[in-house]
């Protein structure tokens, strides 16, 4: 774990605790327009903490509108769903239905998803708890190290001197400890080797769930010997501060926490629940279209799903479903899923217009991005306005001409436009670089008016 910093930003409270403007305003930072869905969202997530202020003879029949997001590929859908499990203090996992099978089958089963969020929830748990007790958890590691530098003696109970001296040395270590001078000393300390999991071989996915529960059952009832070996300071703390944090965690009442956020707090987003829409297979049985489809029905109704922590109801959990529906519309799933869903939202293709507010308004917009990727080799990057706007034609054009991809085609255009300066760098002697609309034609303008090319490069 990592050590949290001073100058670490205060904490955003939790999602839902946001009003439904907020929450909008906080996606905003980083994705452009979708206004509809970013509205339908911020509306699902706040109704989780109106419902738990709600009368508890009520709070149990309030059910969460679970939503479907339809637009083409590279419009935002998965990037709300990047951007709030990142802001979200509630559980959330983003899973790919098109990897689902139906139950019985090789492959994995939608009860997955639920044991993926639960993992998901004892993590964010624990690392809450591990940082409120880390402080704790450094001052015992640091005290476990200063005993390894400076061992105690017998003779030291009889001698009140002795006693004195080594108290003065122990806090002349512990000020160089601190400060980092003693970084180059080894020390031997014990560790207890870790069981790392063996790599995902022949099994199928439920029988490695079983597996995995009787491996740590039975690393439970074993005694786990340890070792001993030499480890710099730096590292021998790290150990001993991982340990302590082990101690000090009470995992009984993590899980108890992450299960009830799981169930009252849990989102689950499904991406490309398109690929599982369609007609059904006449030739053979249909594992992975309407089988999963039926699969999906009581997970998302509300059922009781079993993992290796306890059992898990999901009549809370929010489900929010995405996909192009290119081929399929949402209306090809069977009509019983298509009620578990009843909020939907279209988003809009992106304009020209868009593509320049991307390249520009966002946080993580990609012009910040390479502009951060120079200045690493002591060189300054700057897009004129003109060459922005050039980028976004350009970028726009090849939607339109070609398959439309969406936002995703600026990251080809910006990648074969700053090609030759990031293979050159860092032996050009330019310290300032900066790249207007005459720049981006001549680079682009050879792949641009080239079909053929265009098809392969953009």
């Amino acid at each position: 774990m990592t050590a949290p910093t001073e100058a670490q930003p205060p904490a955003l409270p939790w999602l839902e605790e946001l009003p439904p403007r907020q929450i909008v305003a906080e996606l905003d930072r980083y994705i452009v327009g979708q206004g509809a869905a970013k509205k339908a969202i911020a509306i699902a997530i706040r109704n989780r903490w109106r419902r738990s202020q709600a009368p508890e003879n009520i709070r149990d029949e309030i059910t969460p509108s679970n939503i479907i997001l339809i637009g083409p590929t590279g419009v935002g859908k998965t990037e709300i769903a990047r951007r709030l499990a990142r802001l979200a203090g509630a559980p959330f996992v983003k899973v790919e239905a098109s990897k689902f099978t139906e139950v019985g089958y090789v492959g994995r089963d939608v009860e997955s998803m639920v044991r993926d969020l639960v993992d998901a929830a004892i993590s964010l748990v624990r690392a809450e708890r591990e940082d409120e007790v880390w402080p704790k958890a450094e001052a015992q590691a640091i005290e476990r190290i200063l005993d390894l530098l400076l061992p105690k003696v017998e003779a030291e109970e009889n001698d009140p001197a002795l006693r004195q001296r080594r108290k003065e040395s122990r806090e002349k270590l512990r000020e160089q400890l601190l400060e980092g001078k003693l970084d180059e000393r080894e020390v031997e300390i014990e560790v207890t080797p870790m069981n790392y999991p063996s790599p995902e071989s022949s099994q199928p996915p439920g029988m490695m769930e079983v597996d995995s529960a009787f491996s740590e059952w039975l690393m439970e009832m074993l005694p786990r010997k340890k070792k001993r070996r030499s480890a710099r300071i730096p590292e021998a703390r790290r150990i001993l501060e991982d340990e302590e944090l082990r101690k000090l965690v009470d995992m009984d009442e993590t899980v108890n926490e992450a299960l009830d956020r799981v169930e009252n707090h849990g989102i689950i987003f499904i991406d490309e629940i398109d690929k599982i829409a369609g007609e059904r297979n006449p030739s053979g049985p249909d594992v992975s279209r309407e089988g999963v489809q039926r699969d999906l029905l009581p997970i998302v109704e509300g059922s009781t799903v079993q993992t290796r922590y306890g059992y898990v109801r999901t009549d809370h959990v929010l489900f929010v479903a995405a996909g192009a529906f290119h081929v399929s519309k949402p209306s090809d799933l069977i009509p019983e899923l298509q009620g578990r869903f009843p909020i939907r939202v279209e988003l809009e293709p992106l304009t020209e217009k868009d593509f320049i507010r991307i390249l520009t308004e966002p946080e993580n917009a990609l012009t910040r991005q390479y502009s951060a990727l120079v200045a690493a080799e002591k060189c300054e990057l700057a897009f004129t306005d003109d060459a922005i706007d050039e980028i976004a034609r350009t970028a726009w054009i090849a939607n339109d001409r070609m398959e439309n991809i969406g936002a995703r085609r600026l990251h080809t255009v910006m990648s074969t436009l700053v090609e030759e300066l990031l293979f050159s760098l860092p032996d050009g002697s330019e310290r300032k670089i900066v790249i207007d609309a005459a720049a981006v034609r001549e680079k682009l303008a050879s792949v641009v008016q080239n079909d053929d090319l265009r098809k392969y490069i953009l």
